[in-house]
């Protein structure tokens, strides 16, 4: 039997996992992601597409770098038995070329939906859909 989480609870979980994707090149990536998620957390773009922890503070760290004023901001809670879904907004201004779009100064803004299952009150696993290709014609100004 799944415990339902309390509404505050779940904010509280999430909340860093948020803030890390805020502005990450700011940020020890590493020592938060290792703070809220268990050390075989994964992170699946797909039913078959998952990435680890360490890849995902790569990653995170990645973005950093590219996006250097990358915002997170989430929208709505949503709170089912041992998840907490999450819809998020993510923009931001590329500092160079993004995922094959030539540089250009232009912003995007996307919607994010994130679903986390937490265990222990450590997130465990991450269903997540960025919209980047909104993302990718934003940016080309299509």
């Amino acid at each position: 039997m799944h415990h339902e989480l309390s509404h505050e609870t779940a904010r509280a979980l999430i909340a860093p996992f948020y803030d890390v994707l805020t502005r990450p090149s700011q940020k020890n990536v590493a020592a938060i992601v290792s703070e809220i998620a268990v050390p075989e957390w994964r992170s699946y773009a797909g039913e078959t597409v998952s990435k680890g922890r360490e890849e995902f503070i790569a990653q995170v760290i990645g973005f950093g770098r590219a996006i250097p004023d990358l915002v997170w901001d989430v929208k709505e809670v949503l709170v089912s038995g041992d998840r907490i879904i999450v819809r998020s907004e993510a923009s931001g201004t590329p500092a160079g070329d993004f995922f094959g779009v030539p540089h250009s100064g232009r912003s995007f803004k996307v919607m994010t939906i994130d679903i986390h299952t937490v265990k222990d009150g450590k997130l465990v696993v991450a269903h997540h859909v960025e919209d980047w290709a909104s993302a990718l014609r934003q940016l080309a100004g299509k």
